[in-house]
């Protein structure tokens, strides 16, 4: 098992920036990958990005593609979301998540073996 603990979430205006953090305990010798998603209220969780633990490629969705930077630092087991001029329709909570395998279906929320407990992200107008 993989323990997962976001933090960095809060409250910004448009147009600024806010670091995520998600910190990895425990067998972390078995992950391939990780992600981020996120949830708006009253909406699905969505997927906004994924690296492969060795940092070697990454996926991001349209809507955050050239705002948001993922990364990991492996000796700190811990990956990173730069996100930058943030609109009032990231506000969500964000969730990191793990696979211990690849997947052509990235973007699919039961391709994931454990999530963390997320992270509230809102962004004013």
């Amino acid at each position: 098992q993989v323990q997962l603990v976001e933090s960095g979430g809060g409250l910004v205006q448009a147009g600024g920036s806010l670091r995520l953090s998600c910190q990895a305990s425990g067998r972390t010798f078995s992950l391939y990958a990780m992600a981020w998603f996120r949830q708006a209220p009253g909406k699905e969780r969505e997927f906004v990005t994924r690296i492969r633990w060795n940092a070697d490629r990454t996926y991001y969705s349209d809507s955050v593609t050239g705002r948001f930077t993922v990364s990991i630092d492996s000796p700190k087991n811990t990956m990173y979301l730069q996100m930058n001029s943030l609109k009032p329709e990231d506000t969500a909570v964000y969730y990191c998540a793990y696979a211990t395998k690849y997947s052509s279906n990235y973007q699919d929320m039961t391709e994931y073996a454990g999530w963390g407990q997320g992270t509230q992200v809102t962004v004013s107008s």
